[in-house]
């Protein structure tokens, strides 16, 4: 069969199944477009995948729609086989002949071999009991002869240590590239130009995810390799106490450097903890290096990115040398998306599918909740234990409203402006506006104004530039005004519990 006939038909699949009810498009985009149509005929269709997971994922979550799509188009039952091809792949020119592994998997029927000449046809259906024969590859044989190594977790085996994974990482257009380039990471660690990755993003839009989820798509796929995740303050914690120690146990800071340089793969999240620990970040500088020179992967996430990081600039510029994503906030589908990922997960470790959140009370959260993911999270589990506990089926939006009132920070901040901040800092701490724009720099004026602008970056997300311009400032002192009370909060209970009063001042104003 002709090529391009061939990719004619994939292309209507596609769009088939992207038109099914209770299909992510853009899921189904992400996957399908690393799939490769090689051979049609009357009941039969194969695809190739690049690699073992993507074969996976779309035999357990697509394989039936692709059959049923098929069946829509051709009105034939069709069988849908998915095999590995990891080097770039083309569809074949003509139907090629389809061979079976050894031993040959029993088949009802032969597969035939003449091409298809139906036209395509209507299509107005949703798969139901659509079934596909998979043909499973005999195992490759292991290219590691070496013995493996001891994993993070210290007992050998590839066991998972978090729940995220790849397959239940809910794809959109605000994290499509670093979810890419967190999966190239995955199936190939270390290969450059990707070594190291730097995700950055606001706090909970999935970054720790990502990062979790390689992990364990190493441990499962390559568990030989050493794979070693670590918040950034948990080091911190490890420095610290390999520096109390050393006077008792000389080889503290030994033992300490050789936790992190015998990873395989070295995961640290949230590196912007970092900022002004400089002993702290020169010893993990020169673990940085020894990894890289040994052409280990190394992966790192911030919720800013490296330039905007204050650290010294050999640091940043290293940091982000290889490849550098950032996570967008999540627009309303793809929050829709994680929203009936938790009900899911809900209903499965309730052992039923009992539990149905109407779709207007799903689009309701996905509108009024801000784009941060736990946030969500806890929305939905306060919405289904109420519906649960009331015995209710549906809840209009007055009593979404009060349940809800005091849990959203999304809704409310969505019509704040620079206005509304400045006013209520200048009402708490006494200071007229012309003194908060004013060149003085007293601290009765510095202190407010720099909580000002970090309360405008902190919950309107707006670019320094844009701050700045409002306070008379420029982007650079912008920027040292909101990592200057950044510091002040890690430091101080006081300031913590200021900036939340004054938030919550900002919010109900």
């Amino acid at each position: 069969m002709d090529s391009s006939l061939l990719n004619d038909y994939w292309q209507n699949v596609w769009r088939i199944v992207k038109e099914y009810d209770s299909v992510d498009a853009s899921q189904v985009d992400a996957f399908f477009a690393r799939l490769h149509p090689q051979v049609i005929s009357e009941g039969f269709f194969m695809l190739t995948a690049e690699n073992e997971f993507l074969k996976n994922w779309v035999e357990a979550h697509y394989l039936p729609f692709i059959s049923q799509a098929l069946q829509d188009m051709f009105e034939v039952p069709f069988n849908v086989v998915l095999a590995i091809d990891s080097a770039p792949a083309a569809p074949v020119a003509a139907p090629a002949v389809v061979v079976a592994p050894s031993p040959a998997p029993s088949v009802a029927a032969p597969v035939p071999t003449a091409p298809i000449t139906p036209p395509l046809q209507p299509y107005n259906t949703r798969p139901a009991s659509a079934t596909a024969t998979v043909y499973e590859e005999a195992p490759a044989a292991p290219t590691q002869t070496a013995a493996p190594q001891e994993n993070a977790s210290g007992d050998g085996t590839s066991s998972r240590v978090s729940t995220s994974t790849f397959e239940n990482f809910v794809i959109g257009d605000s994290n499509r590239m670093a979810y890419s380039m967190a999966l190239a990471v995955a199936e190939n660690p270390s290969k450059e130009p990707l070594n190291p990755l730097f995700i950055y993003g606001k706090s909970g839009l999935g970054k720790t995810h990502l990062m979790r989820a390689i992990e364990n798509y190493i441990r499962d796929s390559r568990p030989y390799l050493r794979t070693l995740y670590v918040d950034a303050a948990d080091l911190l914690n490890d420095y610290t106490i390999a520096s109390t120690t050393h006077d008792t146990e000389k080889n503290s800071f030994v033992n300490f450097k050789k936790r992190y340089e015998d990873a395989d793969v070295l995961l640290i999240d949230d590196i912007q903890h970092l900022q002004g620990k400089k002993q702290t970040l020169n010893i993990v500088f020169q673990i940085f290096n020894r990894l890289r020179d040994m052409n280990k992967q190394i992966v790192l996430s911030a919720d800013r990115a490296p330039k905007n990081i204050d650290i010294d600039e050999r640091y940043s510029s290293r940091f982000s040398s290889g490849g550098t994503v950032d996570i967008q906030p999540p627009e309303i589908e793809t929050k829709l998306g994680i929203i009936r990922l938790f009900i899911n997960e809900y209903q499965r470790n309730a052992g039923g599918d009992s539990i149905v959140i109407p779709d207007e009370v799903q689009l309701f959260i996905a509108e009024n909740s801000s784009p941060n993911i736990r946030e969500l999270k806890g929305a939905v589990t306060t919405v289904i234990y109420h519906m649960t506990y009331f015995g209710k089926t549906s809840m209009t939006a007055d009593e979404l409203n009060a349940l809800l009132a005091s849990h959203f920070t999304g809704g409310p901040t969505r019509n704040l402006t620079i206005d509304d901040i400045q006013k209520e800092v200048e009402k708490y701490f006494h200071v007229k506006h012309t003194d908060m724009l004013s060149s003085k720099r007293s601290r009765d004026i510095a202190y407010p104004r720099q909580i000002a602008i970090f309360l405008c970056r902190q919950m309107l997300d707006v670019p320094f530039a844009t701050i700045g311009k409002r306070f008379n400032r420029d982007h650079s002192t912008a920027m040292h005004s909101y990592t200057s009370i950044e510091k002040k909060i890690n430091q101080s209970r006081e300031v913590r519990e200021e900036i939340e009063n004054i938030k919550q001042m900002i919010l109900e104003g």
